[in-house]
Order: C-alpha cells, then sequence, then structure tokens
C-alpha cells in the first residue's frame, strides 16, 4: 500500500513517463503473443476516452480564456492605448514563431525516419478517420482562398459550439463578446465578469483532472502505436529527432531571436536582460506554468528591468493568457511530425491552416502543465490528422512542456520592454 501510495504522489510527469514505458511494454507483448486484438478491444478505447475528454473541454477552455483575459484589461481606454501594441506585439511573435517551427519541421522532417511500411500500417489504423477529414479538406479548399471570411463569423454561436472544427468562429465571438463587455461600465457588467472568473476556475480544474487521467490515456494510446506500427523501432527514432528539433527550435527563440529583439527595439542590453531573466527561466522551467511564475516575472521586470509598473501589470498578465511562443512552435512542429509519422501529405493550404488556427487559438492555451494538449487536438483535427497521433508525443512532453513556458515568459518580459519604450 505504501509503494502505491509513492507512486501515486509522484510528480505527473513521471506517471506520464511511467505509462508511456509501460505502454510500449504492453504493445510489445501482445505482438508478441499475438494478442493485439486484446489491445485493440480492451485498452485502446481508454486513450480514445482521453482524447474524447480533451476535445470535450475545447471550446468551453478557448470561449472562457478569452473573455476572462480580455474584460480582465479593466479599462477600454487602458486597452486602447497600451492594448493595440501589446496585442499586436504578441501576435508577431508568435506567428514568427509558428512559421519558425514550421520551416524547422519542414527543414529537418523528423518524422521521415519512420520507415514507410510502420508509417502505412498506422495510417490504415486510422483510415477512416484519414479518409473523412480529407474529403472534408477538399471541400474547404475548393471554397477559396478568401473562405475563411465566410466562416469567421458564426450564424448561430451554439451551433458552431458543437463542432470543434469550428474554433476560427468561436474564437471571433469570444473576442466580440469581450470586447463589448469591456465597453460597458463595470458596475453594469460585474456580475457577467464575476461569472467568468469562477467559470475560468472551474475550468482550469476540469482541465487538472483531465490532465491528471494522462498516464492511464497515454499507456493506452502507447500500446495501440506499438500494435499499430508492429513494433517498429524506426518511429521511437524519429520521436528522439523531434525532441532535438523541438529544444533547438526553443533555444534558437530565447537566446538569438529575443536577444536581438532586445538589442534593436529597447533601451536594454543583452546582457542586463539574460541576467534579470535567468531566475524566471529557471523557475519557469521547474514549475511549466507561465500563471504560476507571473508575480516572479513582473517582479523581475519592474526591479531588475525597471519597466513601469503600468506597462507590467498590464502586459505580462495578458501574457499569460495571450503570448504562447514556445507552445505555438512546439505545437507546429509536433502537427508536422505526426503527419510525417501518419504519412499524412499536407498541401500548401493545410499548413496555411497549420499556422493561422496555430496562432489564433493560442490565445486561450491555458498557463498551466499540459494545457497545450487540448489545443494541439484542435489544430490537428483542424488538417485532417487524427487526434490520437498525440500519443506519439506526449510521453516525452514534460520536459519539453517545461523548456517551451521558460519561452513564453521571456516572450513576456521583451513585449514589456518594447512597449515601456518613450
Amino acid at each position: 500500500m505504501g509503494k502505491r501510495n509513492k507512486l501515486l504522489s509522484a510528480p505527473l510527469y513521471l506517471q506520464i513517463l511511467l505509462g508511456m514505458i509501460v505502454g510500449i511494454i504492453v504493445g510489445l507483448v501482445a505482438l508478441y503473443v499475438h494478442a493485439e486484438a486484446v489491445v485493440q478491444d480492451w485498452i485502446t478505447p481508454w486513450g480514445q476516452l482521453f482524447i474524447r475528454m480533451l476535445q470535450l473541454i475545447a471550446v468551453p477552455l478557448i470561449f472562457i480564456s478569452l473573455v476572462k483575459g480580455i474584460t480582465g484589461l479593466k479599462d477600454v481606454s487602458k486597452f486602447s492605448k497600451l492594448g493595440g501594441r501589446t496585442l499586436l506585439l504578441y501576435f508577431i511573435f508568435i506567428t514568427v514563431a509558428v512559421v519558425f517551427g514550421i520551416g524547422l519541421g519542414l527543414i529537418v522532417k523528423p518524422g521521415a525516419l519512420v520507415d514507410p511500411a510502420a508509417a502505412a500500417d498506422m495510417q490504415d489504423a486510422y483510415r477512416s478517420t484519414l479518409t473523412e477529414k480529407t474529403i472534408a479538406a477538399e471541400q474547404l479548399h475548393d471554397e477559396g482562398p478568401l473562405r475563411f471570411l465566410k466562416v469567421i463569423v458564426p450564424d448561430n454561436i451554439i451551433a458552431a459550439s458543437s463542432n470543434n472544427a469550428n474554433m476560427l468562429q468561436v474564437i471571433f465571438f469570444a473576442i466580440l463578446f469581450g470586447l463589448a463587455a469591456l465597453m460597458i461600465p463595470r458596475s453594469v457588467v460585474k456580475p457577467v465578469i464575476d461569472l467568468f472568473d469562477g467559470l475560468n476556475d472551474i475550468i482550469m480544474k476540469m482541465v487538472s483532472l483531465i490532465i491528471g487521467f494522462a498516464p492511464i490515456g497515454v499507456l493506452a494510446l502507447m500500446a495501440a502505436v506499438v500494435t499499430d506500427s508492429k513494433g517498429n523501432v524506426s518511429v521511437f527514432s524519429a520521436l528522439g529527432l523531434y525532441a532535438v528539433t523541438v529544444i533547438a527550435a526553443m533555444l534558437m527563440i530565447m537566446f538569438i531571436f529575443y536577444p536581438l529583439i532586445i538589442k534593436f527595439f529597447s533601451k536594454h542590453s543583452i546582457k542586463e536582460f539574460i541576467r534579470a531573466m535567468y531566475p524566471v527561466q529557471l523557475f519557469a522551467f521547474t514549475t511549466s506554468s507561465s500563471a504560476v511564475t507571473l508575480p516572479v516575472t513582473m517582479k523581475a521586470v519592474t526591479e531588475e528591468l525597471h519597466v513601469s509598473e503600468d506597462v507590467t501589470s498590464f502586459v505580462c498578465p495578458v501574457g499569460v493568457t495571450v503570448n504562447m511562443d514556445g507552445t505555438s512552435c512546439y505545437q507546429s512542429i509536433a502537427i508536422l511530425f505526426i503527419a510525417q509519422v501518419l504519412g499524412v501529405d499536407l498541401n500548401f493550404s493545410q499548413i496555411m491552416t497549420v499556422l493561422f488556427m496555430t496562432v489564433l487559438s493560442s490565445l486561450g492555451t491555458p498557463g498551466i502543465p499540459g494545457g497545450s494538449f487540448v489545443i494541439l487536438t484542435l489544430v490537428l483535427t483542424s488538417v485532417g490528422i487524427p487526434a490520437e497521433g498525440m500519443a506519439l508525443i506526449m510521453g516525452i512532453d514534460r520536459p519539453l512542456d517545461m523548456l517551451r513556458t521558460s519561452v513564453n515568459v521571456t516572450g513576456d518580459a521583451v513585449v514589456a520592454c518594447m512597449v515601456d519604450q518613450k
């Protein structure tokens, strides 16, 4: 009993890693004894349940997070002065990060290491999903390049909320709803703002509960991956290259892109910025939470970088919800990797969809460990890639999550320094 309690109290990332290892072992044993049907009938459904729970929470998470983030600005005049510039910079940073991630993923092609036979087996396992999504993608492509102008505004928000594929419409409505609330006297909309504050707490707890199920979900999904790939080791070689690609991207953004921005677009030196941010990056790395790191970030920005408190109190909290440079870059590489492993050849239109959806959906990524899983599910399904493919990357996600959180909080500080320019 004592050992069991000790195992349950282990950090979540260790539980997920253990689930991945056990899942691989279960899959290999099933292949050895020719019990693939047992995995399919009795184990795989638990992984599918985990995926469905992530998809279940996606729409309310995006809507509530966005509305809370916008109404948290409190003053529409403050939004007009600081908000426009801050949000524009965050949008530019996220776009650069996604483009960088897509470019690196297309150049390195970590998923290409997978043996074609193994990729074909995995593709067969997801054949029905792929066929359905491919047909839908072709229909969207036939509607022309400006299709998004026709579909970004929903004619029925309830109907739009019933399908994760319509996430752009939910995002549009959430932004419009939040801005409208900002334009009404605070005393009038206070009950609504208090409601969304409470809903946000509830939705974050639900995310935590679902992520707590991740070890079992990963075990089931990895067992399915092994049996679907017939135990081909090339999948795991590709996984190693994928991790190296993500780490390289994160380090280049944090130690090359950000310092150059600081040098040319702020009053601070690179040495001063790195010295001030190193403790913050380390704290973010250990907690994997932008939200938890927020007080440390704000203290360093105001006391070490001497950014005004007005700017810091606006830019940094908004960044927890809006600025996800590291997460966005990671997601773009992860999507390309999963597509390459499953043999899904993304065309230019689908890659642009990845770019567009990753940039916009990152606005609702919660600043907590594992929060990006929900958003990744949305973007994968939007380009016809089975969400079950996330099983390939979840086992090693924790250290990558730690690193991309460090990138996220560093980006918040960079934007604060830029906005504080006189």
